[in-house]
């Protein structure tokens, strides 16, 4: 199973479409009715969807993988009937509503398409951040209902894994649930130090990086995407085995001033933290 797209709904499609297809690197992927489909470079048929709302709301989280999977997904949560999906790649799935009103989306992919050689642009998603009131219940949830896997635990986030990827999720401590950022995996360090700086050059500063986190030891670039959102170029992420010892608070504490393993860049809560509470999940 691997986390495959992010649904989101706002107001204005046109100026984030803009920005995904421009700046950002995404390609276009298709209309269905209201919503817009973008795609990366890697097999996904898409990675986000954006369609028109009168407020901006995260419609779901979505993930793919087997048959197999997706209905052990469901049998963890009393579901047999799986539903069609008119997206790129069509596929059969279900929804999973969380503790907090996020809403999981599993599906069958049917089908792929083939991959883009084009080094600078994301290839796919690698991991979703969600602001939680109740990380307790929201790692629980994960663990019990959707079947993921702990992998770290810092004294402001705890990180699952549904594959050998270090994380597809994490739940950022927080007294408002909502979607606190996407990160967009990129081929290397390389890309992600020239993505940087073509934002720069498009008028969009970094909030936070260039830099290399703690657990997952990803490389990262933060920006504030123009429709709210916080959106990431990352690379490096790391592989883990069943063998991997689930870290601690204790194990992730950084010398004063320092919050990254490279400690060159500082992160500007001012801009990030209001903007993540912007994109909540919509409720039924």
């Amino acid at each position: 199973m691997r986390l495959r797209s992010v649904e989101l709904e706002l107001p204005d499609v046109g100026q984030a479409a803009d920005f995904l297809c421009g700046a950002w690197g995404l390609i276009a992927a298709g209309k269905s009715k209201e919503t817009h489909f973008f795609r990366g470079t890697g097999t996904h048929p898409y990675i986000l969807s954006i369609t028109g709302a009168s407020t901006p709301a995260v419609a779901a989280i979505t993930f793919s993988g087997g048959t197999e999977e997706i209905e052990a997904v469901g049998h963890r949560n009393g579901t047999k009937n799986l539903v069609s999906y008119d997206v790129p790649g069509g596929g059969k799935g279900l929804e999973i509503r969380g503790p907090e009103a996020q809403n999981y989306r599993f599906i069958v992919e049917n089908r792929v398409v083939e991959s883009l050689s084009d080094r600078d642009k994301p290839i796919q998603l690698t991991h979703a951040v969600l602001n939680s009131a109740d990380q307790d219940a929201a790692e629980r949830f994960a663990v019990e209902k959707l079947g993921f896997i702990v992998s770290d635990r810092t004294a402001h986030m705890r990180f699952l894994r549904c594959n050998r990827k270090h994380h597809c999720v994490a739940y950022a401590k927080a007294a408002l649930p909502s979607l606190n950022h996407v990160a967009f995996e990129m081929k290397d360090v390389d890309a992600v130090m020239r993505g940087i700086a073509r934002l720069r050059e498009a008028g969009y500063e970094a909030v936070w990086g260039p830099g290399r986190h703690g657990p997952g030891n990803n490389v990262f670039g933060y920006f504030i995407a123009p429709y709210g959102g916080v959106v990431e170029y990352t690379a490096e992420v790391s592989e883990v085995g069943d063998d991997y010892k689930v870290g601690t608070p204790e194990d992730w504490k950084w010398p004063p001033g320092r919050i990254d393993h490279w400690g060159i860049s500082k992160k500007d809560t001012a801009k990030t933290g209001p903007a993540e509470a912007v994109l909540r999940f919509k409720t039924p």
